[in-house]
């Protein structure tokens, strides 16, 4: 794991760590349905960025483990209502706002933006993110706005 992350507490850790699930369960069932497209952009993207060397490569070797499985199992704690899961899951993704402000120069940048860019990767997988369909349950959430950009200067 980055070196940086670890002043973070165990909470905190698991929170950022399972932030890109959170993100792909939030914009894969934004419109009521998660299919498998949506699911194996996620986890491909989460593979690739894991094998990318990039500051975020340990980063996702953590996340990018047993994926899938921590996927559904994650999937089945949160109820089957889109608005209400939706709803947990952007509650749950706000607390990144406090962990990213910790977390040192531009560590906190580049995993807000990979975040933001794993959200439009599976959205467009929906097939919902064309043009004049941007008022799609997906492009509502893809902004991410729960979580605020963090600052490079920290």
């Amino acid at each position: 794991m980055i070196s940086e992350l670890k002043k973070l507490s165990i909470a905190e850790l698991e929170l950022l760590i399972k932030a890109p699930i959170l993100v792909s369960i939030l914009i894969a069932g934004a419109d009521g349905q998660i299919d498998r497209n949506e699911i194996n952009i996620a986890i491909a993207t989460a593979r690739q960025k894991a094998k990318s060397k990039s500051s975020l490569q340990a980063y996702y070797e953590t996340v990018s483990e047993d994926f899938e499985d921590k996927l559904k199992v994650l999937i089945q704690s949160y109820p089957s209502a889109a608005e209400q899961r939706n709803s947990q899951i952007s509650e749950e993704l706000a607390g990144l706002n406090d962990i990213l402000k910790r977390v040192q120069g531009n560590l906190s940048v580049e995993i807000y933006d990979s975040l933001k860019s794993l959200a439009l990767s599976i959205a467009k997988a929906s097939g919902s993110i064309f043009g004049s369909s941007m008022g799609t349950k997906e492009a509502q959430l893809v902004d991410l706005k729960m979580v605020k950009p963090p600052s490079a200067s920290a």
